[in-house]
């Protein structure tokens, strides 16, 4: 490629910010069928987000990045620190933690908003390798554009990382002043990315002044998160937009440093809103996101650039993906310590090498034959140790779910409880005789019309009752309590406050059904 002869001299640097994201837009609409449809689609979705009829995804989304450093001189070979200044300041800018928010005017203060975005080199490369998020590629390139040619090896620049998985930015040397340009959502996957000039990347190194304050990458992210520019596109006029409601319309972009107000477009008193991140200004006059702006953004996440990223709380980790590096080890390192010291010594060897995939359908028969003799003696001093490695993977998801919904209606056929032996141990008195019958449903023939009897007790209706129904109903579903517990002790799972509730319950039972006749 030849030199630009305007950008030759490594000290020849741009005083206008200039960005080539429309021409790259402009491009792929006249050469790419599939770009058109792809637009079509993603503006829908935008407006309908800006219009608040989507919900936005809640807490921060968290996007890896790689750049890529394209470098003919030594200088173009930017540092990590300078890549690291450059992270930063995205972070800030798209949280709203950048200090110079506070000059957004009074007027456009409440407009200001979080993005809920944060930016983090890579970790890990496409092959899984560990990385710093930086490649670095030696060119024989003066000067690149915005032709694509600095994303592939074979024009001088760097191949990019999947676009699906990370952001990309290449920073090279741009001719003809150019600062930056990025590629809207929907277009090709090998072009996809953000590209800026290495003396406006960043906040140190070669990063200078006007542009020393990385707003040429925040701008550029923003046109990667289909953000366009403030003013509409449509050079000095006002019939553009960018299709933002809270932006004020503006006729053409402002350079520099504006004074507040500068009106346009007859959008007085306030004027343009040219402290915004998408209007041209100088780096020390760009401040500030909108709230629509943010709705648009969160669109794009949800919808074309849905596959990049993880959910984080804004303050802090991963949702999603720290849930999976960090998966419990061992479930006995969770049990409350009181749990722990009250675990049974001797639970069923079958426990580890066959858990209870559904709790309904593995209870025993009869606990109370197959349950331990003595579950008081049988607590074990550190429970901790007889607790299998691998419970947290092969226990229950959700004991609540794994229940039946229905305690009456969906219990197994073959009823638990059959007080011939106590669950735990044998109050004294207790009658042997059994309260239901294990072959037919828990639910009292006498109270239950479906299979015939007296006319049912309605709960809290106080009519249609007879002498017998609550008792029978307070038997059944305590019956069934009785089962869970008895389940849990013969899994090893039932703490000492546990079997003693059982006792409690065991007794309370055979005193109804005593009193009840």
């Amino acid at each position: 490629m030849a030199k630009n002869k305007d950008s030759d001299d490594e000290n020849d640097l741009p005083v206008t910010r200039s960005c080539a994201a429309m021409a790259v837009h402009h491009r792929l609409m006249a050469t790419d069928a599939r770009y058109v449809a792809n637009r079509e689609k993603i503006e829908e979705m935008a407006f309908r987000a800006e219009q608040g009829m989507l919900a936005q995804r809640s807490g921060c989304t968290k996007i890896p990045v790689v750049v890529h450093v394209v470098h003919r001189t030594a200088a173009e070979n930017i540092s990590k620190a300078q890549i690291d200044s450059q992270i930063k300041a995205l972070n800030d800018d798209f949280r709203k933690k950048n200090g110079d928010v506070s000059n957004v005017p009074a007027a456009f203060a409440p407009l200001a908003a979080d993005s809920r975005i944060v930016f983090e080199l890579a970790t890990t490369d496409p092959s899984g390798n560990p990385t710093d998020g930086v490649t670095r590629t030696s060119t024989s390139v003066t000067s690149f554009s915005s032709d694509d040619r600095v994303k592939s090896t074979a024009t001088g620049g760097a191949n990019p990382w999947p676009a699906d998985e990370y952001l990309n930015i290449w920073v090279c040397k741009l001719g003809g002043g150019l600062l930056g340009y990025a590629q809207f959502p929907g277009g090709p996957a090998a072009t996809d990315g953000v590209v800026c000039t290495h003396t406006a990347f960043g906040t140190e190194g070669t990063a200078a002044a006007p542009f020393n304050k990385g707003r040429t990458a925040t701008h550029e992210v923003g046109h990667w998160l289909n953000l366009r520019h403030i003013w509409g596109d449509d050079g000095d006029g006002c019939g553009g937009s960018d299709f933002v409601s809270d932006t004020p319309n503006q006729g053409g972009p402002n350079t520099g440093m504006p004074s507040f107000p500068k009106v346009s477009c007859s959008n007085g008193p306030n004027g343009d809103m040219f402290m915004n991140y998408m209007d041209y200004t100088d780096d020390a006059g760009m401040f500030m996101f909108t709230t629509g702006q943010v709705a648009r953004m969160q669109a794009c996440l949800d919808g074309p650039r849905s596959a990049i990223g993880s959910s984080v709380p804004c303050g802090g980790k991963s949702i999603i993906k720290d849930a999976i590096k960090e998966p419990i080890k061992e479930f006995a390192k969770e049990i409350p310590k009181d749990a722990i010291k009250d675990l049974p010594k001797d639970r069923p060897k079958d426990f580890v090498k066959e858990p209870v995939k559904e709790f309904a359908k593995d209870l025993p028969k009869d606990p109370i034959k197959e349950g331990p003799k003595d579950g008081v003696k049988d607590v074990p001093k550190e429970g901790a140790k007889d607790f299998p490695k691998d419970a947290a993977k092969d226990r229950p998801k959700e004991f609540v779910k794994e229940r039946p919904k229905d305690l009456i209606k969906d219990r197994p056929k073959e009823a638990v409880f059959d007080p011939q032996k106590s669950l735990f141990e044998n109050p004294k008195g207790f009658d042997p005789g059994p309260l239901v019958d294990p072959a037919g449903p828990l639910v009292n023939p006498a109270i239950n019309p479906a299979i015939g009897g007296a006319t049912p007790f309605v709960l809290g209706g106080g009519q249609g009752r007879d002498d017998g129904g609550a008792a029978q109903l307070v038997l059944a579903v305590g019956a069934q309590v009785l089962e869970a517990l008895a389940a849990l002790h013969q899994s090893g799972q039932l703490t000492g406050e546990g079997q003693q509730l059982g006792q409690a319950l065991e007794a309370a039972l055979a005193e109804l059904r005593a009193n009840a006749g």
